[in-house]
């Protein structure tokens, strides 16, 4: 098997009157959302542009542009899976993912501490669904779900830039991931 890895990067600045949705879960007590043609969720960005990177297919922009109305508030996590489906139709198979989001508000870490015990994630080799007790799930099981993943196999992280910057000010939120993907037998 031949395995690959790519690198993906999104950031939206924060503005009123959009919900903040991150890997598909909306943070209900953020005040702001994140700015974009779709629904703004630039964890789920960033992890497509790894994946179609590491497959050599290209960039979110090409495949779902933002000049295209059919993608205007479209839920990214949908996105995912159609990327999903993609890599497979060109011989690709997702092996992990592993993300950081990078705001100072809302502080997400304390959703990095959420149990959420007995909640089913969908094995990686078929249509059953293991049960997780104590993993961090969140937002594990939405970005999991969408790529055919157990929840073992995607890492999602939350980091503050310390006051730097647009992000340190509070202006905007960054995502960066990595995926690594195995050619499909």
């Amino acid at each position: 098997m031949s395995e690959r890895s790519g690198i993906g990067y999104d950031s939206h600045r924060l503005v009123e009157g959009r919900p903040l949705i991150l890997g598909g879960v909306v943070i209900e007590e953020a005040h702001r959302g994140l700015a974009g043609h779709s629904d703004g969720d630039a964890l789920t960005h960033a992890i497509i542009d790894a994946l179609l990177g590491a497959a050599g297919l290209g960039d979110i922009g090409q495949h779902f542009p933002d000049t295209d109305e059919r993608y205007a508030g479209a839920d990214s996590v949908e996105l995912l899976a159609e990327v999903n489906g993609f890599l497979t139709e060109h011989g690709w198979r997702v092996d992990h993912l592993d993300a950081t989001v990078i705001c100072e508000a809302p502080r997400l870490s304390p959703h990095r501490d959420e149990k959420r015990d007995g909640l089913l994630v969908p094995a990686a080799n078929g249509p059953e669904a293991a049960v997780v007790e104590g993993l961090n799930v969140f937002p594990i099981a939405s970005l999991a779900e969408a790529v055919g993943l157990s929840a073992r196999e995607v890492n999602v992280k939350f980091a503050t830039n310390e006051g730097m910057g647009a992000i340190g000010r509070g202006e905007g939120i960054a995502a960066i991931a990595v995926a690594t993907l195995d050619r499909l037998s």
